[in-house]
């Protein structure tokens, strides 16, 4: 079954916030900046600090949250975004299309780290993040020799 979690952008504060959030909630905290990840090499220097994504965890809690703007300048309004974890390709496809009827595609699903992933507005002007995270198996690991 897909899953809804509150996404939360912040302008470069991120860890901070999440740090807190931890503190106030408890949970496990991941945190994953720019630098390392396949966005890297996209960005200047002093972005590689940033948050790319963060989660913290607790149970059924699940609460996400980016340094990572795409409407540019953060306002209280775009900084929420609703995210669908989705259990299959095409389960994510039809959301996808379904979602993003009348409304604007920011990203079309592409795949992203060892998912799908992509990000719209709906036609109500609320911003979606779908993601699909592929189970590894032996049959789809690819190994490479050094």
């Amino acid at each position: 079954m897909a899953q809804i979690n509150a996404y939360l952008t912040f302008n470069g504060n991120c860890r901070e916030a999440m740090t807190f959030y931890q503190e106030c909630l408890g949970g496990e905290l991941h945190l994953q900046t720019i630098g390392g990840s396949p966005m890297e090499g996209q960005m200047p220097g002093e972005e590689k600090q940033k948050i790319l994504h963060s989660s913290l965890t607790k149970n059924n809690l699940v609460l996400l949250a980016s340094d990572i703007s795409e409407k540019g300048k953060l306002v209280n309004g775009n900084t929420i975004s609703l995210s669908l974890h989705c259990n299959s390709e095409e389960e994510i496809k039809v959301y996808f299309s379904k979602l993003s009827s009348g409304g604007h595609i920011a990203h079309p699903l592409h795949h992203f780290f060892a998912g799908t992933m992509g990000a719209l507005t709906d036609k109500f002007e609320k911003d979606w993040l779908l993601y699909y995270e592929k189970k590894l198996t032996p049959e789809n690991i690819t190994l490479t020799q050094q």
